[in-house]
């Protein structure tokens, strides 16, 4: 009898599971997490190297014009810590589309997608004059509490340069 409900179920839960599993995940590679304010915060203020954060979006012309710039400091870099933070959810919440821009643009930065609404009502927990464009970076050096914030499409040199600025 038992062989009968364990067959039973094979039969009838598996397929779900396995459908469950196909589409949860996507979701749960690294590299893609939903994250939450809170823990953008934690990671801003970690111990450690100095952290490049990008605050962008996939439908965002200079975001993505810029992202070379992140992608070779990552790479060339080892010192530095860089984050990409995907600002898509607010407009449209499928985190699949970031993914699969991620995988098309061969990103290999860290990315994450934050998962808010309404960005008024927190970005200036980010930066106080913070206005919300994007893209926007910011450079921090948890070792001694220095920090750069730009808003705007940055130029090849300018992350060595604020990375410059905040190690001094």
């Amino acid at each position: 009898m038992k062989e009968f409900y364990i067959l039973n179920f094979l039969q009838t839960m598996a397929p779900k599971f396995l459908l469950l599993a196909f589409i949860a995940l996507p979701l749960a590679l690294p590299g893609q997490d939903l994250i939450k304010l809170p823990e953008l915060q934690n990671a801003i203020h970690e111990a450690g190297p100095v952290k490049v954060i990008n605050f962008w979006a996939t439908w965002c012309a200079p975001c993505v014009k810029e992202m070379p710039y992140f992608e070779k400091l990552n790479q060339e870099n080892k010192n530095v810590k860089v984050l990409l933070v995907s600002m898509d959810y607010d407009l449209d919440p499928n985190p699949a589309k970031v993914k699969k821009f991620v995988e098309r643009k061969k990103i290999l930065s860290k990315v994450v997608i934050l998962q808010e609404e309404n960005p008024n009502s927190w970005i200036e927990k980010i930066d106080k004059d913070w206005g919300g464009a994007l893209p926007s970076t910011l450079v921090i050096n948890p070792n001694n509490g220095k920090r750069k914030f730009v808003q705007g499409e940055l130029k090849e040199g300018d992350l060595e340069k604020l990375i410059a600025e905040v190690s001094q």
